[in-house]
């Protein structure tokens, strides 16, 4: 259907819906957010052009699908930087190019992606680096006061501000001196907040934590969470809206286990799926009425029955995508995602990268 309205239309035609630019707009903005969908709009004509290019239209687009974002692809660090893998078919395949980071620094620790928003740590500069690979930004953070990046192991997770589109936060977590400290950074400020403590250490004053690993955080709720050292079996939890550390106990069960990934179950609790040769287990935190938290055993999957693999194929949790629920597992020679509840597996692509692959989830219009 063409924009061009012939000058004899009637007057009820002549003035519709989508003569209002106010209105098309509004219709525009609730097209998919996978990455044709604004290019493809804007061939139908000038004015739709016009408004599918506006850069106050695109932010107003990403921010109305901020919560359900496509998975775009994968990153993973190599021998130049950053690199994209994409995992949409045509015509909604992101060019590998258009969103990797390159550096001629190879020691870039790669601590997460949220909200379309990516955290690296450049070691060998000692600071912060949040970018967005969609628009380009980087935004540049010294290390912050209180957390020693030369003599601790640092993680950390981004997220977008509440209901903003532009701004963000940045959380820091690590164990110095037998506890637990983080601090929080606002780009609206550009400053640091107060250094906040938790003790890691059992009532006989033994340190039972050591560090935190290099896992990215899961955001469950208002809380981000963080693997503790293997050998402790413990999970380090900071509330968002408190701004507080706690310390959490894995069950018995998975105590000193290798290959664990933390999630958000589907009724919206803090899971772990834990996943022995090719059985894959999900473990739920529930709470009573009491407020008496436990683990809980929940669904049980056997991979090898899904997926077509070879006995000597091995099974490895590579990444959550927190808003498309979805797990990435990788074996030898193939990625691929589960979605647990409904036994739902997709093949993404062959690889015989030994790096983890990190899920990236965000609105991107390509050639808008």
């Amino acid at each position: 259907m063409s924009c061009e309205e012939p000058e004899m239309l009637p007057a009820a035609v002549a003035g519709g819906p989508l003569d209002d630019d106010n209105l098309l707009s509004e219709i525009l903005l609730r097209l998919s957010p996978l990455p044709s969908s604004l290019p493809r709009a804007s061939f139908v004509c000038k004015r739709w052009r016009s408004i599918a290019s506006d850069p106050a239209f695109s932010r107003r687009f990403r921010l109305h699908h901020r919560r359900n974002p496509p998975l775009l692809g994968c990153f993973h660090k190599g021998a130049e930087g950053i690199s994209f893998e994409p995992t949409l078919e045509a015509p909604d395949r992101v060019p590998p190019g258009r969103l990797s980071l390159q550096s001629d620094r190879g020691d870039l620790w790669f601590l997460g992606c949220r909200h379309g928003l990516v955290l690296i740590f450049d070691k060998t500069r000692l600071q912060f680096m949040v970018w967005d690979p969609v628009t380009g930004h980087k935004h540049y953070i010294a290390d912050p006061p209180g957390l020693d990046v030369t003599k601790y192991m640092i993680n950390g997770a981004v997220f977008r501000s509440c209901g903003g589109d532009v701004h963000f936060q940045v959380v820091l977590v690590a164990i110095q001196e037998a506890q637990a400290v983080a601090r929080v950074y606002s780009s609206e400020t550009r400053l640091w907040g107060n250094l906040i403590t938790a003790p890691v250490t059992s009532e006989s004053g033994d340190l039972f934590v050591t560090y935190v690993t290099m896992e990215p955080a899961v955001l469950v709720g208002h809380a981000l969470y963080w693997i503790l050292s293997r050998t402790s079996s413990h999970i380090l939890e900071f509330d968002l809206e408190r701004e507080s550390l706690a310390v959490i106990r894995m069950p018995v069960y998975l105590s000193g286990a290798m290959w664990l990934k933390l999630m958000q179950a589907n009724d919206g609790k803090l899971g772990i799926l834990y996943v022995s040769g090719f059985i894959a287990q999900l473990w739920k935190r529930n709470t009573d009425l009491h407020g008496v938290a436990s683990w809980g055993m929940g669904t049980t999957v056997e991979l090898d029955k899904l997926l077509s693999l070879d006995p000597r194929d091995v099974v490895i949790i590579q990444g959550f995508a927190e808003d498309n629920h979805l797990l990435l597992l990788k074996t030898i020679t193939s990625l691929f995602t589960l979605k647990l509840e409904e036994l739902q597996f997709k093949k993404l692509f062959d690889t015989k990268v030994r790096d983890c692959y990190y899920p990236f989830e965000s609105v991107y219009g390509a050639g808008t």
